[in-house]
């Protein structure tokens, strides 16, 4: 089993890597379409681009689930735990070294996505493997996970204006306002 899961979270790994690529250019690719605002960015914002990590590991969550999920423990609590380290990963970094350092590279802004989505992959697998248990219901997690995508959804459409839904280089905030 554990071989298996390895397996299955590098192929999940290789999966959020080219459907976040492709995820990143969808809403222009599709003449800005209101669905595709949905689960692509709309914008150049940190929060936008969450999406690039977060509607890609939730589709492997439900392949994976599908197919070995079912018979693990804490499978939810696990892939929450997952996506929530992912999201915090990126944002951290980002304003670790575009704030505290200065420093502002589009090849690092790539970068940081793919070693947070590797992080999160590495770390749901050795999570899996150690058979964690974890004190939250599955249904909660599950609950949790789908009220990220409410909240992905609510806030492309209404957009808080501080800085993580901010656009860097037009300095608009989400989808209305990109029309």
């Amino acid at each position: 089993m554990k071989k298996q899961i390895s397996y299955w979270q590098t192929a999940g790994f290789v999966f959020t890597g080219v459907a976040g690529t492709l995820l990143h250019f969808l809403f222009d690719w599709t003449d800005r379409n209101v669905a595709t605002a949905l689960f692509s960015p709309v914008n150049e914002s940190i929060w936008e681009h969450l999406k690039l990590l977060f509607y890609p590991m939730v589709a492997v969550a439900l392949l994976e689930y599908r197919s070995w999920g079912k018979e693990t423990d804490s499978f939810w609590c696990i892939k929450l735990l997952g996506i929530l380290f992912g999201l915090a990963c990126i944002p951290v970094a980002y304003y670790t070294y575009t704030g505290a350092l200065g420093i502002k590279a589009d090849w690092i802004n790539v970068a940081t996505f793919f070693v947070a989505a590797a992080l999160v992959y590495w770390l749901e697998t050795k999570l899996f493997q150690k058979r964690f248990t974890c004190r939250l219901p599955e249904k909660a997690a599950i609950a949790a996970i789908c009220l990220i995508g409410v909240a992905f959804t609510a806030f492309t459409f209404y957009p808080p204006h501080i800085p993580l839904f901010a656009d860097p280089i037009t300095d608009t905030y989400g989808f209305w306002q990109k029309l």
